[in-house]
């Protein structure tokens, strides 16, 4: 997430110590984590104001698929845990969600939506997340790694995100 070591050999040599694992593991490990402070008001904020929220994530799919049905995103893309016969085989299928794979997911959905990319918003905090950053009209780094905090105009820091909101309503106010 720093930018030191190239994401796709590193998320298959992660994945890859899991083999044999119990997928069983896979619910525990969702039911411990708890949501970013903030993302849940966020979301709905955004929704309620007809905007579109999708996640681009370098993760998994089981983890991403329970925030779209919680949260009602749009759309979610993350990597795909290979599971056969209730166990973990240690691979990763189909395409791999790197920093590459973020931005086009971010200009494919700004197309489908027709939605001028000038319009779209990335918010991120590893250097995966800098092409898209970069792609989106308004990126944001939050509670970032060094590298993302020096490559983006926006860095939040501090707050929640609801943080994200703060920006934007000023950003709107000065249209």
């Amino acid at each position: 997430m720093r930018g030191e070591l190239d994401f796709t050999a590193s998320l298959r040599q992660r994945v890859a110590t899991l083999k044999g694992a119990d997928a069983n593991i896979l619910r525990q490990v969702r039911d411990e984590l708890p949501l970013m402070p903030g993302l849940t008001q966020l979301v709905l904020k955004l929704q309620s104001l007809g905007w579109k929220v999708a996640i681009a994530s370098g993760g998994f799919t089981f983890f991403a698929d329970y925030l779209r049905e919680k949260l009602h995103l749009t759309t979610v893309v993350a990597n795909e845990l290979e599971i056969m016969d209730g166990k973990l085989t240690g691979q990763v299928l189909g395409d791999i969600v790197d920093a590459q794979y973020k931005a086009n997911t971010l200009s494919r959905l700004a197309e489908k939506y027709e939605i001028p990319v000038a319009q779209t918003v990335a918010i991120g905090d590893g250097a995966n997340d800098l092409p898209m950053i970069k792609v989106a009209g308004l990126g944001i780094a939050y509670h970032a790694k060094p590298k993302v905090n020096e490559k983006t105009e926006v860095t939040i820091r501090h707050a929640d995100l609801m943080g994200v909101f703060c920006i934007l309503s000023g950003s709107l106010n000065q249209k």
